[in-house]
């Protein structure tokens, strides 16, 4: 999950052309209305005020620039640049389709083009929209869209109580063996919903991956669960995610297992920083661009074993192999259980 951002509001774009006909720096625009500097950069550029009847009237102006930013919006929209799209989108709502029926269904046909439910409530109430009166075609035939905040709201996902914030020190400064960091490696749409779990342990850096064949939750956390039960309780005493709706179903993971589950804050991926150095690593061989369905289990497996043995500086140039057996054989010390289940996986 990356940030969550925000277009300029006119009130900003008021305050840039002020700040501008005052010879304010940008970076010092930038940190008041703390924002990145070349989107104030961006800003200024692409909605630059020019006229040839009029050339001593250039400049930035913001009511002007927000207008010029909404019109551009409009045409970029998904529905006006691809009118096959559009034509099959409004055929399936005038069937009587809702909305979330054809996003769903697109992704069902493994469409190269397809778009979500709020895209298409957006055009059915836009203007091209309004002119069709598709709304005329919706279960509950509202002219008018219903306002967010007047809509239900869903109770949330994630607890409170398993915020990242409650985690222990000892997992937060690797004190304690067993904590794994667990993230979805997504890949191009249009070579399909294929995906991988890739899962790491926070202490010795192993590194577990999971081919899947979509981001249902319960599909991906049957995954996870058949991955990590046979090793001991305390080689899997907890696994912190994002709030990804891939891990929605977390409770069936401590209620199978027993694990502790953590997410992250919203939008801080930073958080499970572990996990995500590994996929960085991992998109050497794995690149967005790669049709990871036709990758087999076997050459996962040897991926998997690659990377889990190569030297790390941050394990005094140990491999995360040798550490991870190391600590596992510390475990079989203290508490005896059979070790060839997890051998036969791990080892």
């Amino acid at each position: 999950m990356g940030a969550v951002y925000t277009q300029l509001s006119v009130k900003e774009r008021v305050q840039i052309e002020r700040w501008k006909l005052a010879k304010i720096p940008v970076r010092e625009m930038a940190r008041v209305l703390q924002r990145s500097k070349a989107t104030i950069y961006r800003e200024i550029k692409r909605n630059w005020f020019s006229d040839e009847c009029l050339p001593g009237y250039d400049g930035y102006y913001g009511a002007a620039a927000h207008q010029k930013a909404a019109n551009r919006r409009a045409r970029q929209r998904k529905l006006i640049r691809h009118p096959e799209l559009r034509k099959q989108v409004v055929e399936r709502i005038k069937n009587g389709w809702t909305p979330e029926q054809i996003g769903n269904r697109l992704i069902h046909e493994d469409a190269k083009l397809r778009v979500c439910q709020e895209t298409i409530y957006r055009y059915i109430y836009s203007k091209e929209g309004m002119a069709q009166e598709l709304w005329w075609y919706l279960p509950e035939h509202r002219k008018a869209r219903r306002p967010r905040r007047a809509r239900k709201r869903h109770a949330p996902k994630f607890d409170r109580d398993v915020s990242i914030l409650f985690r222990p020190d000892d997992v937060a400064h690797r004190r304690e063996f067993g904590h794994w960091e667990g993230d979805l490696m997504l890949f191009k749409q249009s070579l399909g919903q294929t995906n991988v779990t890739s899962l790491v342990e926070r202490v010795s850096r192993f590194t577990v991956l999971l081919k899947n064949a979509n981001r249902r939750t319960k599909p991906v956390m049957t995954k996870i669960v058949k991955a990590v039960r046979d090793l001991p309780v305390a080689g899997r005493r907890s696994i912190t995610f994002d709030r990804g709706t891939e891990f929605v179903s977390w409770p069936h993971l401590q209620a199978q297992l027993g694990t502790q589950t953590w997410f992250c804050d919203p939008s801080s991926p930073w958080q499970k920083g572990t996990v995500e150095n590994t996929n960085r690593r991992l998109r050497r061989w794995l690149p967005r661009q790669r049709d990871v369905a036709a990758i087999t289990e076997l050459e996962l497996k040897q991926l998997c074993d690659q990377l889990n043995n190569t030297p790390r500086k941050c394990l005094g140039w140990r491999t995360p192999a040798e550490v991870f057996r190391e600590k596992m054989m510390e475990e079989i010390g203290r508490r005896p259980y059979s070790r060839r289940s997890w051998e036969s996986r791990f080892g």
